[in-house]
């Protein structure tokens, strides 16, 4: 996990349980003239200890944060070293929006140089598919390889997918998840024209405040989160270390609006059904929510609707908080990394909070376990993930007996 929080799960995930932000002033261009200078750069990044230094310059910085995160993933797995059949081995990692450094920067080389400047690396260095090639490539990977590209839900599907692969016997392990670095000039352009990112540059680590009556747009942010996942009778007999089971995905399509979401949530609350049908739950059997949460006007109201149309009378009594309200909104990597937050509860029995709510909407009442962490008593959790186009995706993990 690379956040920008912390490049790795530990310190991500330590910071997250005590309620701090990695939101700051965005150092690494000139956003004078941007309506919005903040976001949650990654701090501290190095990338030599995950790729020989050549092999990163030909590289979009999204890869590099991808790859970080999937050595990591191996590593933990205790998988670096092999002892696997590779051609039951696959990977399933996408992006939102991929190399769009890369683009800017060999746009530029071309307006300034020509185009005989442009790098032999540029498209293979960019492309998205090509985090989990060199994931691939470097453990000789020959399962199944996908990058599913559907915009703040990417890393939820991939994900998702994947596990749908295992289960239709395609492989016994995947490398699954999403990585992004959309803070540059025209990705901070790009949402600043759209009017979607909060504004409130006096106060940036307070800014993604999900739910609350003075929220006024999303944080964008940049990182990577890959898991690994593998069928539980492999994973068994291999002595692994076992997190949780992934026992739900679930998907819709709003089919309403290019950006905004369906009237009182009905896209939403159809993907969580979904899933909640695949993991053979009722939603009683639901103990804590990590939503989508981003901190838009329409967005958190209709998330909000869903719940109460899934959940019911129930709705009001489950936890429900938003990580984006701390490590802003990342994008195609936003549903894995919350993904392996909602394992890290599981893990812990511990929900972590949604900072930033001082006066909650009143369209927005339910438990958004505002301002600090709470311990509980974690069985099932639901993640959402809902993204430009009316894409909606919904993981549940649950603690294995």
């Amino acid at each position: 996990m690379v956040t920008p929080m912390g490049n790795d799960v530990a310190s991500t995930w330590q910071a997250l349980k005590d309620g701090k932000s990695g939101i700051n002033v965005i150092e690494h261009f000139d956003t004078s003239a941007f309506t919005t200078r903040f976001g949650g750069s990654i701090k501290n990044f190095d990338s030599d200890p995950y790729m020989p230094a050549k092999d990163a310059k030909r590289m979009d910085v999204f890869i590099l944060y991808g790859v970080a995160a999937g050595v990591q993933a191996m590593q933990d797995a205790g998988l670096e070293e092999g002892g696997f059949d590779p051609a039951r081995f696959g990977a399933a990692i996408g992006s939102g929006i991929g190399g769009i450094t890369a683009i800017e920067n060999n746009a530029e080389l071309i307006r300034n140089s020509g185009p005989r400047k442009v790098s032999p690396f540029f498209v293979p260095g960019s492309i998205i598919n090509m985090l989990g090639g060199t994931l691939s490539i470097r453990y000789n990977l020959q399962g199944p390889n996908i990058a599913v590209t559907t915009a703040c839900t990417t890393g939820t599907h991939n994900i998702g997918l994947a596990a749908q692969m295992i289960a239709a016997g395609q492989a016994d392990l995947m490398i699954a998840g999403g990585a992004e670095m959309a803070t540059s000039p025209v990705g901070l352009g790009g949402f600043c024209a759209a009017r979607a990112l909060s504004t409130r540059n006096d106060d940036p680590q307070g800014a993604s405040r999900p739910w609350d009556k003075d929220r006024d747009g999303f944080v964008l942010s940049d990182g990577a989160g890959i898991m690994i996942l593998e069928e539980y009778e492999h994973a068994r007999k291999r002595g692994a270390k076992i997190y949780a089971e992934l026992s739900g995905f679930g998907m819709s399509a709003d089919a309403f609006h290019m950006t905004s979401p369906s009237e009182n949530g009905r896209g939403a609350a159809a993907c969580m059904h979904n899933a909640l049908t695949s993991a053979g739950l009722n939603p009683g059997d639901i103990d804590y929510i990590n939503a989508h949460g981003t901190s838009t006007q329409a967005g958190d109201i209709a998330e909000t609707q869903a719940i109460k149309t899934v959940f019911g009378d129930e709705a009001g009594q489950l936890p429900v908080s938003s990580s984006k309200s701390m490590i802003g909104h990342l994008l195609g990597a936003a549903g894995a990394v919350e993904s392996i937050i909602c394992v890290m509860s599981l893990h812990d029995q511990v929900v972590t909070p949604t900072i930033n709510l001082h006066e909650a909407d009143p369209a927005c009442d339910l438990d958004y376990v505002p301002g600090h962490s709470r311990d509980a008593k974690l069985t099932a959790v639901l993640n959402n993930s809902f993204g430009f186009g009316g894409t909606n995706g919904s993981l549940i993990f649950a603690r294995l007996p």
